[in-house]
């Protein structure tokens, strides 16, 4: 789901888009000239590789996703936070790919590997 930045005005306008089994609902409004701000709801279940016993299984998540769009370069770098589209066209689709890759980079472990206290390195 594409959306063109001018498109997007003061009056929150409602999104809801789903792709690779997570969902985005929620509005894009414009703050100022350049900015328009996200406030979403992502759901969705994923596959995961425990980072423990390399076991997949399926990850369930509901959060919050609040960002802060923009089509223009932006110098602050503290702000992650921020996405630029300065092509002028928000991505709706790249948004949630983002926040999956995200989830994806981070440490997981599965049910079985979460509460267990078997010592990960063994020693000879």
């Amino acid at each position: 789901m594409q959306i063109a930045f001018d498109k997007i005005n003061q009056t929150p306008k409602k999104i809801a888009y789903a792709t690779d089994g997570v969902r985005l609902v929620g509005t894009l409004s414009k703050e100022r000239f350049h900015k328009v701000l996200l406030e979403s709801h992502l759901d969705g279940e994923i596959e995961l590789c425990c980072d423990r016993c390399g076991k997949s299984y399926q990850h369930i998540f509901d959060d919050t996703l609040n960002l802060t769009i923009t089509d223009e370069a932006i110098e602050d770098k503290d702000d992650l936070d921020i996405i630029e589209f300065l092509d002028g066209i928000i991505d709706i689709d790249f948004i949630i790919k983002s926040e999956i890759n995200a989830i994806e980079g981070s440490f997981h472990y599965c049910e079985d590997c979460c509460d267990s206290e078997e010592e990960l390195e063994i020693e000879f």
